[in-house]
């Protein structure tokens, strides 16, 4: 019994564990920064989210910039018309899961299903089929990187940990200027309804992005979709 119950535990970890933290050292089919020079992409999981996302848009639309949405897919069937204006400005979507639940738990059967439901919903609504794909936590199994075939595994190299509670907006502007200006991949989120996240924390991370944005521009970084961050990978 105690032989099977290592046995089974050493599977479990091949299966969870050993693929994501292998990929922290190697890249193994996915991405974790950029090769465009002077360039940063803003990526926001969760959404679409009914509050802060139209803030948000609001917000890059007025300062010219395009970034990237990892979205959830059964939130996006409930607020179509925010991955419709999305779409329309220009930005990126991309895959993040049906729900918002880990690979680690998934079978594989669920895990095609995740990916299946959340490229039809995506493509029916934009009329675009999704090319990237940012699992829940980053949480990678060999199925995640077998499938990365079909669509391209985005992680990141920098995050402001707006998901944290008690985080304040001086902080996440501080970790937001951290980020490499040359291809750096910064993980944000513009929902804080996932389990243990802080539900306000969008409201301060986009002050913060307010203060960022501009700041990095007048030194010549350009925000960019994940398409065009990755042309020279």
């Amino acid at each position: 019994m105690k032989k099977l119950m290592i046995g089974g535990l050493a599977a479990a970890l091949l299966y969870t564990a050993v693929p994501t933290l292998t990929v922290k050292r190697l890249p193994l089919g996915t991405y974790r920064k950029g090769g465009v020079p002077g360039t940063i992409a803003l990526t926001f999981d969760d959404g679409p989210h009914p509050l802060y996302t139209p803030r948000l848009l609001d917000l890059l639309k007025q300062h010219e910039v395009k970034a990237t949405f990892f979205v959830v897919g059964e939130k996006a069937v409930r607020f179509p018309e925010l991955l419709r204006r999305i779409h329309e400005e220009g930005h990126e979507i991309a895959v993040h899961h049906y729900t918002h639940v880990s690979n680690w738990l998934l079978s594989p059967a669920g895990y095609r299903r995740q990916l299946e439901d959340s490229i039809r919903v995506i493509s029916g609504i934009t009329g675009v089929p999704p090319r990237y794909y940012r699992p829940p936590w980053g949480h990678l199994t060999p199925l995640t990187l077998l499938y990365s075939k079909k669509l391209g595994i985005v992680l990141w190299s920098s995050t402001a940990k707006d998901w944290k509670r008690g985080t304040t907006e001086k902080e996440l502007f501080s970790r937001l200027k951290k980020a490499d200006p040359d291809g750096g991949i910064i993980l944000l989120h513009d929902s804080g309804d996932t389990f243990g996240a802080d539900s306000e924390g969008p409201a301060r991370l986009i002050p913060a992005l307010a203060r960022f944005i501009p700041e990095m521009k007048s030194e010549g970084v350009r925000f960019v979709p994940i398409p065009e961050l990755l042309q020279n990978r």
